[in-house]
């Protein structure tokens, strides 16, 4: 039990603290939206609403949103007050932007970010914000602002998951659905784009933040995976070392039930029932040591999936380990280990 509880809080202490650095680290790359694709486009590109059509077709693309110029906004009761970009957004999928699916049609409510409520002087959610081309919208409430979406705060959106297809669009943001899919599916949306000017299109991706991504996964994961193994392995060979000297000093207790008509296969599951137990209580008693003292310094925990499947592997080893000696111990001549000198 010492054995596997030394091994699993050696695990954890080094391997552990690496996984937990390492989901720490790429998370904070993903919040940065290593996933996005923002496509911009001049007024007369000819771009239109339509295009999250052909888009919607492609494989990989996790949420897809199209979005007009902006446009200057103020509170409507404030007609000289701080003023807001306001933005028509085209979604099938609304959700995604934290807002109803069953969105109003364009030109009836908009919805804004705290940010942009506060500089609106609209901190409760509730008014109406008028357009500088004349157009007022009441507003509908507050929306999370999503990582992908940051760069466009204080955000204020007109939203409509139904469009004619024919509405002028200048921006449209995609989220594909893993890091790596990013390069690929921007090749893929720039090809169904069909601007009248591909001159006034720009394409920005975060292929450099998935690309270094993918570095930092595969640098900590091979490391993680060297260290998890070898110490698999040294404790394995420990625990059947371990139970070959058992085996030895009991050998006349395995002679005596062998004699009263044990089964090797009885004696193989005795050995191995009892390794079982004993390392999962190890498991236990190394975790629950490992993860307090983690926390404690507030160093990164890994993951349960992580933890789950360690336990399992140790458990497995523990187990493979045992059955040799078990094994050995069933082959014991009940006559031979009986004999007195």
């Amino acid at each position: 039990m010492l054995m596997v509880a030394g091994m699993i809080l050696a695990v954890m202490l080094t391997t552990g603290r690496t996984v937990g650095a390492e989901q720490q680290v790429l998370g904070s790359i993903d919040s940065k939206g290593t996933r996005s694709i923002v496509i911009r486009a001049e007024a007369d590109a000819g771009i239109t609403s339509d295009v999250l059509d052909r888009i919607d077709r492609i494989e990989g693309i996790e949420w897809a949103g199209a979005f007009s110029s902006a446009t200057d906004a103020t509170n409507a009761a404030v007609t000289e007050g701080v003023r807001v970009p306001v933005r028509f957004a085209f979604s099938k999928d609304l959700g995604v932007l934290r807002l109803p699916e069953s969105s109003p049609a364009v030109g009836e409510v908009s919805y804004a970010s705290p940010e942009a409520l506060v500089q609106l002087g609209l901190a409760d959610g509730v008014g109406a914000i008028a357009l500088t081309d004349g157009q007022v919208f009441g507003v509908g409430g507050a929306i999370e602002t999503p990582d992908f979406l940051r760069s466009f705060e204080p955000l204020v959106l007109v939203p409509s998951s139904q469009y004619s297809g024919s509405e002028t669009v200048n921006i449209i943001v995609i989220v594909a659905r893993q890091p790596e899919l990013v390069a690929p599916v921007a090749d893929a949306v720039n090809s169904v784009l069909a601007p009248s000017d591909p001159s006034k299109v720009t394409v920005q991706t975060s292929e450099a933040l998935a690309q270094l991504r993918g570095l930092i996964q595969g640098q900590l994961g091979s490391f993680s995976r060297g260290l998890v193994v070898a110490l698999l392995a040294l404790t394995g060979a420990l625990v059947t070392v371990l139970l070959f000297g058992l085996v030895m000093l009991r050998r006349k207790d395995f002679g005596r039930r062998r004699a009263l008509g044990a089964t090797r296969t009885l004696i193989v599951t005795l050995l191995l029932v009892q390794t079982a137990i004993l390392a999962c209580f190890g498991i236990v008693a190394g975790t629950v040591t490992a993860a307090l003292i983690l926390a404690i310094p507030g160093d990164p925990l890994p993951g349960a999936g992580f933890t789950v499947a360690l336990a399992v592997l140790t458990l497995v080893t523990a187990l493979l380990a045992a059955l040799v000696p078990a094994l050995v111990a069933s082959r014991r001549e009940p006559i031979r280990e009986l004999r007195v000198p």
